[in-house]
């Protein structure tokens, strides 16, 4: 007697089908919500790097061109601080792109990728690991200026 073998039921889902059910459990973004907080954090952020720096004006006599440095270097030291502490992240999770964006975002980059890998050493945990998300953002910027510089040499020839 031959037995016979039970076929499973096909559960095979079209694309569409697939998109239309997953569209369902997908959580709402609310676009209006976000650009908002995006706006005022980074905003916040920049009106306190615009404080620090009238702050090195009027104290230590700098002109507007010299404070530059060293308000850069304060917001950094803020950024890293405050990653450090933990309290960065949650700035960043309220915020989004509003705490990304300016310096202290790419510092808060680099300091999180330090401190994720501070358990394998200091050579080849921070030292080796601080650059894997900054990494990016400095070629990036170094290829831009150099091909910046490029189109300004190209120009100035034409011209």
């Amino acid at each position: 007697m031959a037995t016979k073998v039970k076929q499973r039921p096909s559960f095979e889902m079209s694309q569409a089908l697939y998109q239309q059910q997953a569209n369902k459990f997908k959580p709402k973004r609310n676009v209006l919500l976000n650009s908002i907080r995006a706006f005022w954090v980074g905003g916040a952020i920049c009106l306190l790097g615009q404080a620090i720096q009238n702050f090195y004006i009027s104290v230590f006599h700098f002109t507007e061109k010299t404070a530059g440095n060293p308000t850069v270097a304060t917001l950094i030291f803020i950024s890293v601080l405050l990653t450090g502490l933990g309290i960065y992240d949650n700035i960043g999770q309220y915020a989004g792109a509003g705490s990304a964006v300016p310096v202290t975002g790419f510092a808060n980059s680099m300091a999180s990728a330090a401190i994720e890998h501070k358990s394998e050493g200091y050579v080849l945990g921070v030292g080796g690991n601080m650059f894997k998300l900054a990494g990016s953002v400095i070629v990036f910027g170094v290829v831009a200026a150099f091909v910046a510089a490029i189109v300004k040499v190209i120009l100035n020839m034409v011209t």
